[in-house]
């Protein structure tokens, strides 16, 4: 029963991309919380804002603009980013090499070609789609 789940999960693309959708909004309240409650007053203590909502920045015309909000979200953005990376596309990528499949690899080979410079032609191109010149012998 179990083997019969996994390989559900696991043979549409639309089902993978749904459940990683959903540990990823998981993972992303986490990482948002951290760095709301941590990063931000760290940074903010550093720069010598005392009290809350004051920190890094500065007050135009009555509107404040946060830098250290800002700097929170940015390290926010790396952190999500990095687990996504290493809890979910590189064991999934794993997972599918076993299988005999590649996932998220590199792109295939492409030339260029001499006529027109159009790039990202397929290796196995005998004619430019561009400028219909011959590109035998390009690689």
């Amino acid at each position: 029963m179990l083997k019969g789940f996994k390989n559900f999960l696991m043979q549409g693309d639309l089902i993978v991309v749904a459940v990683g959708l959903v540990v990823a909004l998981a993972f992303s309240t986490l990482i948002k919380s951290f760095t709301d409650s941590v990063i931000t007053p760290l940074i903010n203590a550093i720069a010598g804002g005392g009290t809350t909502g004051k920190g890094v920045g500065w007050t135009i015309n009555g509107q404040r603009i946060d830098l250290g909000a800002f700097i929170g979200a940015v390290i926010y953005f790396v952190i999500f980013m990095a687990v996504i990376y290493f809890l979910i596309v590189v064991p999934y990528r794993a997972y599918m090499a076993r299988r005999g499949k590649t996932v998220f690899g590199d792109p295939p080979p492409t030339k260029q070609c001499p006529s027109c410079k159009l790039a990202d032609l397929p290796m196995g191109a005998v004619r430019c789609p561009h400028c219909t010149s011959e590109l035998a012998g390009v690689g």
